[in-house]
């Protein structure tokens, strides 16, 4: 990098919504889903971040 360059990382600032990929689909909520559904996605295994 040149002295006037300077790192910028590439999405600071931006807000977002957890983000789920379940069945295929990303998703940020789950509020759309039917009951069999949002079973599906209850009884997944959760992994810590």
């Amino acid at each position: 990098m040149g002295n006037n360059q300077r790192k910028e990382t590439i999405g600071k600032g931006v807000k977002f919504e957890r983000v789920r990929r379940i069945t295929g689909y990303l998703v940020g909520t789950t509020e759309r889903f039917n009951d069999a559904k949002r079973a599906e996605e209850r009884d997944r295994v959760k992994h810590g971040v």
